[in-house]
């Protein structure tokens, strides 16, 4: 029974698996927030190269070509 009561006291006073699940939820939420990060970067860039190629074919300076590259 004694030791019964010694493993269980071990296993209330174990914070491992808890700091484990913070740790996890810490890096979900990087990782969300990173991605988001990223996307918002991506339309910025793309609006300042749209922007660009209209002021572009309104000058006649030049052109930009659409497709999917190579």
């Amino acid at each position: 029974m004694k030791k019964l009561m010694t493993m269980t006291r071990q296993f209330r006073d174990d914070e491992n698996g808890a700091a484990m699940v913070e740790y996890s939820i810490l890096i979900g939420i990087i990782a969300v927030a990173a991605i988001g990060f990223i996307i918002g970067i991506g339309g910025w860039v793309t609006g300042r190269f749209t922007g660009l190629c209209t002021a572009m074919q309104a000058s006649g300076v030049g052109t930009c070509a659409t497709g999917l590259g190579t």
